[in-house]
């Protein structure tokens, strides 16, 4: 069974779980799946806002997509859940994300 096969086994078995999915995101982000990538981050962040860890790397997703401005927008979108959930670690990456993103 392949590591995207075993994902998305353990997102069929539990659903509510957001780790998963996210782990799945991530395989198709380290791959090149960019596309992908962005579907199963977009899904992840409907049904979990709060789980902030996606947002950075759905913003880098889109970055590499050639999407700054939905990048930026996700970015501020992630800034706003670490603000309620009080994540700072996630919030200095994604401030860190954010002022890399409009250097360029």
């Amino acid at each position: 069974m392949s590591r995207e096969q075993a994902l998305r086994s353990f997102i069929a078995q539990r659903p509510a779980d957001p780790f998963p999915r996210y782990a799945l995101a991530l395989e198709f982000k380290n791959a090149g799946r960019f596309e992908e990538a962005r579907e199963t981050f977009e899904a992840l962040m409907a049904a979990h806002p709060a789980y902030t860890a996606a947002y950075l790397h759905a913003g880098q997703t889109l970055a590499a997509l050639g999407r700054s401005s939905d990048a930026r927008g996700v970015y501020q979108r992630g800034l706003e859940a670490c603000a309620r959930a009080g994540d700072a670690h996630a919030r200095g990456e994604l401030e860190g994300a954010l002022a890399l993103l409009q250097e360029r």
